[in-house]
């Protein structure tokens, strides 16, 4: 029996370090930001969700986990990465580097069949941006590592939105740009907090480089271009007064945060609130597009 129930922890502790290789907790957000455009884009079938679904998942979890491949040898020195499945031993790194591929392949090969082919496209472009733009090259490299590296997670609206219309409108783009600039002033309000840990890797995160009050400058200025960034969709009547008055009121509460970051003398407790706040900020941002469109008019 002890021999039976140590198998069995050990079966699910493989599974579990797959899972985690995909970053689950990230990829949620990201799904919302994939799935709610699909009931702006129109009026999808379930079955047409489920493969985006299923799909956008793979897609970005096999980033993830090639993500962590490249990532190996920075992640035994940070304190929150350290206990992932390669730098704990758990795992090897060719083999999650394998996973990864076999994902990202899969999801390209499902969206292609049962979505369309610019679906299965952007998706794929949003995982190479990922993978070799952004933890490849400007990672390590630059500051504005996750201003222009943060492209990689606006690609899922653009994702949503051509498997329902099978192109890309204005409306798709203004999505995509809102996640641009919201991904500054969210991850900002992180590295705030782990200066430390970016530091022991040697990744010349913005606070390092610019300096706090600097970095408290830029999350400012972001957070002033992506609330306006937000209204503007009912300018040209593609969205209502139930988005319009949701993103004014989340966009508020969000600004509200970060002048309390920029005037703190120990930002520590508001960086983190903003930091949490923002995730839910675009979650409840998409999903009140796709409430109002689906009101009637």
């Amino acid at each position: 029996m002890p021999a039976l129930a140590s198998a069995a922890e050990v079966k699910r502790s493989v599974w579990g370090d797959f899972i985690a290789l995909t970053k689950p907790r990230i990829i949620s957000l990201l799904l919302v930001t994939t799935i709610a455009p699909m009931y702006v884009a129109g009026s999808p079938s379930w079955a047409l969700v489920l493969v985006v679904f299923i799909g956008g998942y793979m897609m970005a979890g096999g980033a993830n986990a090639v993500n962590m491949y490249l990532d190996r040898d920075i992640d035994d020195r940070m304190s929150r990465t350290r206990l992932r499945p390669i730098p704990s031993g758990r795992m090897q790194a060719p083999a999650v580097l394998a996973f990864g591929i076999l994902l990202a392949t899969t999801a390209t090969w499902l969206l292609a069949h049962f979505a369309n082919v610019l679906a299965a496209a952007l998706a794929l472009a949003g995982f190479y941006f990922y993978v070799f733009v952004y933890t490849r090259w400007l990672k390590r490299s630059t500051p504005q590592n996750i201003v222009i590296g943060g492209a990689a997670g606006a690609f899922p609206p653009l994702v949503g939105w051509a498997a329902v219309t099978g192109r890309v409108d204005l409306l798709a783009v203004y999505l995509f740009a809102i996640v641009f600039y919201w991904t500054p002033p969210h991850f900002w309000a992180l590295a705030l907090n782990k200066q430390r840990d970016y530091g022991n890797a040697g990744i010349p995160m913005a606070p390092l480089v610019w300096g706090v009050t600097e970095t408290k400058r830029q999350m400012l200025w972001y957070t002033l271009i992506l609330v306006p960034l937000t209204l503007l969709p009912t300018a040209f009547g593609a969205l209502g007064w139930v988005y319009f008055t949701s993103a004014l009121a989340l966009g508020a509460y969000l600004l509200l945060g970060i002048v309390r970051v920029v005037r703190a003398s120990d930002h520590t407790a508001p960086a983190w609130s903003v930091y949490k706040y923002s995730l839910l900020y675009l979650a409840l941002l998409f999903v009140a597009m796709a409430v109002d469109r689906a009101l009637p008019s």
